[in-house]
């Protein structure tokens, strides 16, 4: 691999020139930055990132940490951190699994966006007291080097119960999210909170994992105990989804016998039929806004702490009773 010591001793130059010439630098001339440039180019120089990393300091490259890419979620989300870090001359790249981790003491990234429930509290916090700047999304956490940009999961929650009460439904089922997730258990909190307000509630949990096939196997759990109209309320709108595919396979029929209610209004739940009813948010800004908070942690500008609010977006898939 072809060196600025290389391109110095043809150009019979020092390397500091060479490197002020790679660098558009004010310090050498005109002229003797143009013979650099061509020796450069006729050498066929690449510059070692790495090495250009230690000396910055920075690589314009953000890290976006996912527990996972399954599902519909995470378009829109990725879309808002990309517009917004590329409209500033930042990367962006997604990364998953345990090795991952390494990327922020090694300094491979200038910063990290989480919503990845294999990073411990103690992990993040460790890392931040290193200087490493911080913006989660999935949990909350107190320190100069960490914001949080969190969903307002328990306003949702709360939103959709209180919508299946209004419509008259007693019987409630709620099929929630993978123990670990942040989300799940703060909707899961909120509608336990909500159940407790009313009276003669017919109320039961199931276990899912915020996949189509745990929707699947809550509808079949449903229609096994099936003795009168049901609400149901999915903790996101993929295990909807799943519980739709497993209904249409029945004689039972979303918004007359079996009552489904979602959460993150996903491209694919306004196609379904009847449609969804289920929790809106923007996803863009929600990338946009934990984007532009990571960035001024990483300018040492002041900022704070954020919230994404939600709607509810009423559908077809919850009748009256």
């Amino acid at each position: 691999m072809v060196s600025i010591k290389d391109i110095a001793k043809k150009a019979g130059v020092s390397i500091s020139t060479v490197s002020y010439a790679l660098n558009g630098s004010s310090k050498v001339t005109e002229e003797t930055a143009a013979k650099i440039l061509a020796i450069a180019k006729e050498l066929n120089y690449v510059p070692n990132a790495a090495a250009r990393t230690l000396k910055k300091r920075e690589t314009k490259i953000i890290g976006v940490f996912l527990t996972d890419y399954s599902g519909a979620f995470y378009g829109q989300l990725l879309q808002g951190m990309r517009e917004t870090l590329y409209s500033k001359g930042y990367e962006l790249i997604v990364i998953s699994g345990m090795r991952s981790h390494r990327f922020l003491p090694e300094r491979m990234i200038d910063g990290a966006i989480i919503l990845d429930e294999t990073f411990k509290n103690e992990e993040l916090l460790k890392y931040a007291d290193q200087g490493h700047k911080i913006v989660v999304l999935d949990r909350e956490l107190d320190h100069p080097n960490v914001i949080q940009v969190l969903l307002d999961n328990k306003a949702g929650a709360t939103l959709a119960i209180d919508y299946l009460i209004e419509k008259g439904h007693r019987k409630l089922y709620v099929v929630t999210g993978p123990k670990g997730s942040y989300d799940s258990n703060q909707r899961l909190q909120a509608v336990r909170q909500a159940v407790e307000h009313y009276q003669n509630i017919n109320y039961t949990e199931i276990e899912g994992d915020f996949n189509k096939p745990a929707g699947e196997q809550a509808a079949q759990l449903i229609i096994q105990q099936y003795t009168q109209p049901t609400a149901v309320f999915c903790l996101n709108d993929e295990m909807a989804i799943g519980m739709y595919n497993y209904l249409l396979k029945t004689d039972y029929r979303v918004g007359e016998h079996i009552h489904i209610i979602g959460f993150d209004n996903i491209e694919v739940s306004h196609y379904t039929q009847p449609r969804l009813t289920t929790i809106d948010y923007s996803k863009r800004k929600w990338g946009a806004l934990a984007s532009e908070k990571l960035l001024k942690l990483i300018a040492n500008e002041p900022v704070e702490n954020d919230r994404i609010y939600v709607t509810l977006v009423e559908g077809e898939s919850v009748g009256k009773i």
